[in-house]
């Protein structure tokens, strides 16, 4: 019996099909793993050098298709067009770091002393799955693939149902100059990335996802005994002390932090404290700068900032916070404008909205809402807010805003947040050379930076202690090492 497959529409006008892709079987998973395996084999012992030169090679071919990629990737996600332009040349940016670090990183360590001889080498794991998202396709499968190819790996890509285009593009360009079966992709649903994940040939998981299906996975690769890195959601808080510089730019940079690709971003701001002396005044400049910067419509048209959300069901979880938070009390206030040419009942559209008066036990507080809704809440004391902050089961993000820096990292420091923000937050606060994963239920491993290369290697040892060494008198053979 052929494969199912799935067709993908347009979340802004849902009678557009952007296309059809054919799920693969579990015997199409499992020649791709043999393939995969066969191609690191030569390609592991390829110098890191070399490696890099490859990876470099394939992004050259690629460089010329980042237009054509992102108006598919604005189809199938309903990101907005210079969103998805970013995007895409953002990812091979940041494999290019990665080529050029990796050459420095990846080098074998040898100490030779009078402790002994000491060798530590990158071996890499062998065939990583790497399972990826919708939210934002490309970058995100660029982060895995990457660092996972200059450290000597193989990797085979299973992309989301909800955006297989895009990326399917991005790793067939890229193999066309790379041996053989060494970045392979495999497209459907859970039953294949159970059968990837799980599968006895893979060697290494890499995935980013929300919190149910991240669970799944952990559990997948547990049973098989596969070293993980996992990148899940956050419940994001924004912190504005009471010295915040609250001008325009700031209203502008805070508000994007929270609505770009409508609000769903795992490091996305998702809950806003502000300081009660600060309150008014930090709504009222968000309403105004959301009438200059948030425009909601079509994501192909110009002048559009915020698309629709990924699928029905997601705006009606959406709506449904929002109204839940209504219902106990809270005032919802519409922000931003709408693009006149677009009619929003084509999509997924969810008109944006700050939430006023919430509880901090509301559902739309205390969950990750991933959708273009921000609850604004004041506090009154550093130790009160920073408490608020950390409840929770997630740790991802999180940002402090203050005009004394110094007082900003140290408010960061007590904060449960794998990767803290000042003075911005969300893409605009991300750096290359900054690792980026979460603490508690956000997951476990690193992405970007040093940390996010090194991931994919294991650290190897050759050693000969000085005392067993020719000419060493081998003392010290049952001693404890200091």
């Amino acid at each position: 019996m052929a494969p199912a497959g799935a067709r993908r529409e347009n979340p802004a006008r849902t009678g557009e099909v952007v296309g059809e892709v054919a799920y693969d079987d579990i015997a199409s998973v499992d020649r791709a793993v043999s393939r995969a395996r066969e191609a690191q084999e030569s390609w592991r012992g390829t110098p890191v050098g070399a490696r890099a030169a490859a990876l470099r090679a394939a992004l050259d071919l690629l460089e010329p298709a980042l237009d054509e990629i992102a108006e598919l990737m604005a189809r199938e996600t309903g990101k907005p067009l210079a969103d998805c332009r970013g995007e895409a040349g953002f990812a091979v940016t940041a494999a290019r770091w990665v080529a050029d670090r990796a050459e420095e990183l990846l080098v074998d360590r040898e100490v030779d002393d009078a402790q002994g001889r000491l060798v530590v080498r990158h071996r890499p794991f062998g065939v990583v799955a790497a399972v990826t998202p919708w939210n934002a396709p490309v970058i995100l499968a660029m982060l895995k693939v990457a660092p996972a190819l200059v450290a000597g790996n193989a990797v085979i890509v299973k992309p989301s149902p909800l955006a297989p285009f895009a990326v399917g593009e991005v790793v067939a360009t890229l193999a066309r100059t790379l041996p053989d079966g060494l970045l392979q992709i495999v497209h459907g649903d859970a039953e294949v990335a159970t059968a990837l994940v799980g599968h006895r040939g893979v060697d290494r998981v890499a995935f980013t996802g929300g919190d149910v299906a991240g669970r799944a996975i952990a559990r997948t690769a547990a049973d098989a005994l596969t070293p993980s890195l996992l990148e899940l959601g956050g419940n994001d808080p924004a912190i504005l002390l009471a010295d915040v510089a609250m001008d325009d730019s700031v209203a502008e940079r805070l508000l994007m932090a929270a609505f770009a690709t409508s609000g769903q971003v795992c490091m996305a701001v998702k809950r806003l404290y502000v300081h009660r002396s600060r309150f008014d005044e930090v709504v009222a400049a968000l309403r105004a700068a959301a009438d200059r910067v948030l425009r909601t419509g079509d994501p192909l048209r110009s002048g559009v900032t915020m698309g629709p959300v990924v699928s029905e069901a997601s705006a009606q979880r959406v709506r449904a916070l929002v109204e839940t938070a209504a219902a106990s009390g809270a005032e919802v206030v519409p922000i931003g404008t709408v693009d006149p040419e677009t009619r929003l009942s084509d999509g997924h559209f969810v008109l944006p909205t700050l939430v006023l008066g919430a509880s901090d036990t509301d559902a739309i507080v205390a969950t990750e809402q991933f959708g273009p809704t921000l609850p604004v809440l004041p506090f009154d004391t550093e130790d009160e807010v920073v408490a608020r902050a950390n409840a929770g089961e997630l740790g991802l993000g999180a940002s402090v805003w203050s005009v004394d820096e110094e007082r900003a990292f140290d408010l960061a420091a007590r904060l449960d947040a794998g990767f803290t923000f000042v003075n911005t937050h969300n893409r605009t606060g991300m750096s290359l050379r900054a690792p980026f994963g979460g603490v508690k239920r956000s997951g476990w491993g690193r992405e970007y930076g040093d940390e996010g290369i090194l991931e994919h290697v294991q650290p190897c040892v050759v050693h000969a202690p000085a005392a067993f060494r020719a000419g060493g008198h081998g003392l010290g053979a049952t001693a404890y090492p200091s």
